[in-house]
């Protein structure tokens, strides 16, 4: 892929370029996909996770939006695993209720809720890539039995915005969850089309899917400022970076495992009535082998690491300075 070519990720653009009202018609597009009918943003607007003092290298970004229908649309990024991630999107959906209402108010006026959350690592154990959550009432006893309005005086309970709605479960929050590193498939329908630019910053130059006609405009690599783009690599490399310290944090942990495992292996081994120097020669070699096996491990990931820096299209002196490897390492990868 030629610089020419090449679109920001979604988690940077979602960050510096799609809190613009003038770029909307970028997320419209995604929330029109996965609502499945069109959809308008009328305002932006200013949540936790998208506030200036946050810096760059933060786990999450978010955007806060609110439709022509009053709905609103909450959009994260997750880049690295979080121990509490579903807690803490069911807080964010919660807040979002608690804030459209003031005491004293009726009920009627708080508006559904659409909460899209991306996450860019292995989640879950599914066979899908894309996931939506509803909220659906059935019956106890008789399992089939779908609760539904049947009259426009149940109706009447439901805000005008939402009129379309049949469901009483449907006044409820919806998920969906898209795992970026699930998706392996050639793009065909709109939703590959999106998971693909979410995954590999690819636009196809004949799209017709919506919100990547815009995204090609307004998100291309060479469109930006020098300024912008030297921030937008500072920003892939950060996102690597921390992306392996995490697996760093993981393979220690289970290198910690191994080696407890071996302590009590040695332990019981002299137990059994191994002789001393015997054990103490194994201890040594087994010191040497797990050295040089943490040497390899390092270099391995570094490579891992450099050659999906390069895939993104970063400049080999940056890859360098960040890995340690050589600049002619990284070429041959």
């Amino acid at each position: 892929m030629t610089d020419k070519s090449r679109y920001v990720r979604f988690d940077w653009a979602i960050k510096r370029i799609l809190r613009d009202k003038a770029n909307k018609e970028v997320l419209e597009g995604l929330i029109t996909v996965l609502l499945g009918y069109p959809v308008t943003i009328t305002e932006i607007l200013e949540s936790e996770g998208n506030q200036d003092a946050r810096e760059d290298k933060t786990n999450r970004v978010d955007v806060k939006a609110r439709t022509c229908q009053g709905e609103y649309i909450i959009v994260e990024v997750q880049l690295t695993k979080e121990r509490d991630f579903f807690q803490r999107i069911l807080f964010g959906t919660a807040k979002s209720i608690t804030d459209q209402i003031s005491t004293g108010q009726d009920y009627g006026v708080i508006k559904k809720i659409y909460s899209v959350n991306i996450l860019y690592f292995d989640f879950g154990c599914g066979d899908d890539y894309a996931y939506h959550g509803v909220t659906t009432f059935r019956g106890m006893t008789k399992t089939e039995s779908v609760l539904r309005y049947n009259n426009e005086k149940e109706e009447r309970y439901i805000s005008e915005s939402t009129k379309r709605m049949t469901m009483p479960g449907e006044v409820f929050p919806e998920y969906f969850l898209l795992l970026v590193s699930h998706f392996n498939e050639v793009a065909r329908t709109p939703i590959e089309e999106w998971m693909e630019y979410l995954k590999d910053a690819v636009i196809r130059e004949d799209t017709t899917t919506p919100g990547l006609q815009a995204a090609r405009e307004k998100l291309a690599f060479m469109s930006m400022t020098d300024k912008e783009r030297r921030a937008y690599e500072d920003y892939m490399v950060s996102v690597h970076a921390a992306r392996d310290a995490w697996e760093t944090i993981r393979d220690e942990s289970r290198a910690e495992g191994r080696a407890e495992g071996l302590v009590e292996g040695r332990a019981e081994g002299r137990a059994e009535g191994r002789a001393e120097g015997r054990a103490e020669g194994r201890a040594e070699g087994r010191a040497e082998g797990r050295a040089e096996g943490r040497a390899e491990g390092k270099y391995q990931k570094a490579l891992a690491v450099a050659r999906q820096m390069k895939a993104d299209g970063l400049p080999l002196q940056t890859i360098a300075r960040y890995t340690a490897l050589t600049v002619e390492e990284i070429a041959a990868l």
